[in-house]
Parts: C-alpha cells; structure tokens; sequence
C-alpha cells in the first residue's frame, strides 16, 4: 500500500511517498481502510525533527487521525465493527497510508451526515479545545485569548468560547481576511501576531489558549490579567525561550498560573463522550468545521509546504 514517510527530517521535501506492507491489526486493534487523513500541526512538528529527542526518527510514517471503513479486527475485538464509518486515532504514527490500524478504544463510530473530512477536522482537536477551556476554568465573562486561532483547534475553540459566555472573545491571526472568517465564528476582537489590536481590545485576559508557543510566549503572558490562567496546548511555533518562567515570577503578586496541556492525560472514556458530542453538534450545524482543502495523499508535501506558509485556516484533508 502507499504511505508517507520522513525521508528526511527539515523541509516539507523531505517526505516520500513509499510502498509499505499493509498492516495487520494487533489484538485488540482494528483495521480501516482510510477515506479522510488529518494533517495537524504535531505532523509539521515531528517532520522538522523538533521531537527526535522523543524518539522520533528518519522513516518514521506520519498522522495520528483517520476516517474510513473497517476492514478487519484484531483478536479480542467485537467482529461487528466490520463495515462500520469510523473516525480512528493511530498514535503519533501511521496515518498518511491507504490501511491504518488503531487500538479499539481509539475508534469511535461516525454518526451519519458527517463526512470523513470533517471528522478528522474535529476529532482531534475538538477535544483538545474543550478541554484546555476546561482546564483554564473559563467563566462567564471572563475574556479569553486564542493565540493561533486559524487552525481547527483555535477554530474550534472560538466558537466553544463564545459559547460558554465570554465576554470578549479575542483572536491573534495573520490577516484581515482570517479574522473576518473568525469573527464570523463567534470572535469579537481580532489581533495582529504579536496581540496588538485596536482601540477597544482588551487590555488583559483572563484565559489564554496557545497553540503557537515559540520564541513569542512571553509577550502574552504580559497580557494576562491577575489570576489569569495561561494554557499551552501545542508548539508549531517552536519550544519557547527557556527562561520564559521568569516572566512568571516577575509577575508573582498578579498571581498568575501556566500549564501544558495534551489531551493524552484525559481518561479514555472521557474523550470520547466529549467527542460524540461534537460530532453529533457538527451534524446538526451547531458547531462548524473548516476543512482548508482535500489533496491526494501523494501531495502530502504540498498540504505540509501550505502549513509552513501560514496558508491554512482549518484543516487541510488527505485521501489515499
């Protein structure tokens, strides 16, 4: 079958599309025959070679989310699941090919009406937006910043926001055109990418979601108001400035709190009901997704080159 690999961590051209053996599910994991692969911003991480000291290396196969039909089970698993529209997470690996296998308790059944594109739009980060809003304790009226808001997670999280009764919902985007698309979504304040905005911004935050990270970092924490809470929640920015917790100190009668968070520390069960619900809300059009484009998995590189540029807003789809 056709994959993706890192033929060589760096530029988006060091990706290869290559002939692998089909994989054969493990007991208790399932095989899909894939029709939708998520492109997220921890595939661009890994690609770089960000992650090697995680034990990332050259050849590995990319994406951690798929949507498509299962074909096969392994020993231990209901055999009833054969034939059935899933929305899969595979790991950190294995998801840029035409077969992809996933522990059971990672499937999860697509209700009808969503499309395999925007399952795997939703599936991952949707959950990651619920609960790092959960974690950061955003109260009505409070104001929240979304640093990094163009992708499905900040897209996501948005309209989450808006809906959860923040009084100001503020975006930090590299356009015109992106925040228009944003506020469209429930945003009422867009930024430029240093948090700079206009007249009626607000001047701190109670909550800040970031999914940038990066050389930036610090600047935001300056922005948040006493006894904010500061959630990181991805790197495609790069690891921030190591002394970045100074900040912090500097800061210490405003009471300020920082936190990573990854959705791996969410009890299974957990996820997935969060996870239904959304699926089931993106059916009845009460949460929207944005799908930035569908390319053949053989142009992986140029979804990737995309990324780098800063092009996508949503996510961009592959299909085997």
């Amino acid at each position: 079958m056709k994959a993706v690999v890192i033929r060589t961590f760096g530029d988006p051209e060091g990706l290869e599309v290559v002939d692998v053996p089909v994989p054969v599910p493990a007991p208790g994991q399932v095989g899909i025959a894939t029709e939708a692969i998520g492109v997220g911003g921890v595939d661009a991480v890994i690609r770089r070679g960000t992650l090697a000291g995680y034990g990332f290396r050259e050849g590995h196969l990319l994406g951690s989310e798929v949507a498509g039909r299962v074909t096969a089970v392994g020993e231990g698993v209901d055999a009833s699941w054969i034939g059935r529209r899933v929305w899969a997470f595979t790991g950190l690996s294995g998801g840029y090919a035409e077969q992809a296998v996933a522990a059971v308790e990672d499937v999860l059944a697509l209700p009808d009406g969503l499309t395999g594109a925007d399952a795997v739009t939703l599936g991952g980060s949707g959950i990651v937006a619920h609960f790092a809003l959960d974690r950061a304790r955003l109260a009505p009226g409070e104001t929240v910043l979304l640093r990094g808001a163009a992708g499905s997670i900040g897209i996501t999280a948005v309209q989450l926001a808006a809906r959860g009764g923040a009084s100001a919902v503020a975006v930090t985007t590299s356009s015109m055109e992106r925040g228009a698309r944003l506020r469209d979504l429930g945003a009422t304040h867009v930024l430029d990418r240093s948090g700079e905005g206009g007249p009626d911004a607000p001047v701190g935050f109670d909550v800040v979601i970031d999914v940038v990270a990066g050389p930036g970092l610090p600047l935001f924490l300056d922005k948040m108001n006493a006894n904010g809470r500061y959630v990181a929640v991805g790197l495609v920015g790069g690891q921030p400035p190591a002394d970045f917790g100074l900040r912090l100190m500097d800061a210490f009668r405003r009471s300020l709190s920082f936190a990573t968070f990854s959705s791996d520390t969410v009890p299974g069960p957990d996820r997935q009901a969060v996870r239904a619900s959304q699926f089931a809300a993106a059916v009845r059009g009460d949460l929207r997704t944005v799908v930035h484009d569908v390319l053949p998995l053989e142009q992986a590189a140029s979804a990737h080159r995309a990324m780098d540029a800063g092009e996508v807003f949503g996510r961009v789809v592959l299909t085997p």
